[in-house]
């Protein structure tokens, strides 16, 4: 059973645009604040924005004000919208739950390439 599947990379040039979103299993979605994470090439995964089970937001400083996180309820999915893209944000994006403690298996993300 698939827990986590992320969609909506891609590639696209300095200053774009991307949406991405998770469907999660009901199991890690309800009730559980769910976050974006990326891991860039040579780096380790890091955590850049979160939304809490009762919508409250947050955000790495260096996506702050580009980056928009949702949640949908009614169909546990998680979006990412992702405005004035950087070469810095190339990475695997991947959902998941914040706590560790019910935190699923990582799913295979979904690659955004920044370049022109």
């Amino acid at each position: 059973q698939v827990q986590l599947a992320e969609s909506g990379g891609g590639l696209v040039q300095p200053g774009g645009s991307l949406t991405l979103s998770c469907a999660a299993a009901g199991s890690i979605f309800r009730g559980n604040a769910m976050g974006w994470f990326r891991r860039a090439p040579g780096k380790q995964r890091e955590l850049v924005a979160t939304v809490t089970s009762d919508g409250r937001t947050g955000y790495a400083d260096d996506v702050k004000g580009r980056f928009t996180i949702s949640r949908n309820s009614a169909t546990n999915m998680v979006y990412l919208q992702m405005n004035s893209l950087k070469p810095a944000d190339t990475a695997v994006y991947y959902c998941n739950a914040v706590d560790i403690a019910t935190r699923a298996s990582w799913g295979q993300g979904t690659q955004v390439t920044v370049s022109s």
